[in-house]
């Protein structure tokens, strides 16, 4: 059974790195089958609850209110919009539902109709998530105490190359935030963005953060650059594909009981480089034809993937009877709920 450790050094990542892709792509696969069913990938849904006029300024990003990508901004969804599309995506077989709004930082007047979305998601027996950007320590414990199972919060590239992607917000900002996440008691989803024009250095640096965090994520998403036009990176340079399966394959190495994502940017990998990431390691991926403001690979184009591949989704534990009196109980309240929905882009 592969040891998991917290004192990875940039040697040793780099030393993964190096190695021939077929010898890093066995022993990245021998570690995942040694913790997880190598077959089983866990679905999540992901819903943009808020779109557009964010103040960062994270150069990849159509819904920054810096680029001009013409991108409508919309406000804050109302619960009972959320919750609809919850039940429709776990009938579509997803496990977790995660929903990310454009901000710098939730405000406190967001806030309830936030904590209701979590309790309303919960109760359709879904795991939750939530990216709303920077936290407090309260909000954290609010969001916690409500329900929600993670939270997502990238540092998207090394800590010396980030400066060079988002100035609005610090590297040591992002670490803070997941402080507060750990400390109120919740799973954290943190990763990062290949393909903005970083060396492969910095995907050495960003996995040594993540590897050498006190507990390791629990969720790892692996996301490709979508090059979106407005934005100050919609003329990098492609990364190869067989470097973005070897980010995968050391990240399972480093982190060997963590969830490890394909996440944004599916949609422009192929089958064989999905199924070479599958075999390295990675176990989750997002379903759906949305990704925030992204396209997505359509569901039906992810089940015959799944289909040639003899892979199948992971299950979550279900409805329970009182879930499901809960998602009732939780209906009468939803007309109420509806106040609670403001213009988070005013």
């Amino acid at each position: 059974m592969a040891a998991e450790r917290h004192d990875w050094t940039r040697a040793e990542i780099t030393e993964l790195f190096e190695l021939p892709f077929f010898d890093l792509l066995y022993r990245a696969h021998s570690v995942h089958r040694q913790h997880f069913d190598p077959n089983a990938v866990q679905v999540s849904m992901l819903l943009s609850i808020k779109t557009g006029a964010c103040p960062e300024d994270c150069k990849y990003c159509p819904q920054s209110g810096h680029y001009n990508t013409g991108l409508e901004k919309e406000k804050l969804m109302a619960v009972n919009k959320v919750l609809e599309d919850a039940a429709r995506a776990r009938d579509a077989g997803a496990s977790r539902f995660c929903m990310g709004a454009a901000w710098k930082s939730p405000t406190e007047r967001d806030l309830p109709a936030v904590l209701e979305m979590v309790k309303g998601v919960k109760a359709l027996g879904l795991e939750t998530c939530m990216t709303l950007g920077r936290l407090t320590p309260e909000q954290a414990q609010a969001l916690s105490d409500a329900g929600l199972d993670y939270y997502n919060h990238n540092l998207d590239t090394s800590p010396e190359y980030y400066g060079d992607i988002i100035t609005t917000r610090t590297f040591g900002e992002r670490l803070d935030t997941l402080a507060n996440v750990r400390d109120a008691g919740m799973k954290v989803c943190c990763g990062g963005i290949l393909g903005m024009g970083e060396t492969e250095q910095d995907r050495v640096g960003l996995l040594e953060q993540l590897a050498t965090l006190p507990t390791h994520p629990e969720s790892v998403p692996i996301n490709m650059l979508i090059r979106i036009p407005g934005t100050p990176l919609e003329h990098v340079e492609d990364l190869d594909p067989i470097e973005y399966v070897r980010t995968i394959a050391v990240a399972r190495i480093l982190m060997p009981r963590s969830y490890v994502r394909l996440a944004a940017g599916r949609e422009y990998m192929s089958d064989d480089t999905q199924a070479l990431a599958f075999f390295a390691g990675a176990n989750s991926i997002f379903y759906g034809e949305r990704l925030l403001t992204a396209g997505n690979p359509e569901a039906d184009k992810d089940k015959a993937l799944f289909g040639k591949l003899g892979l199948h989704p992971e299950h979550h534990c279900g409805v329970t009877d009182q879930a499901h009196q809960a998602a009732i109980d939780d209906a009468l309240r939803h007309k109420a709920l509806d106040d609670l929905t403001v213009d988070a882009s005013a």
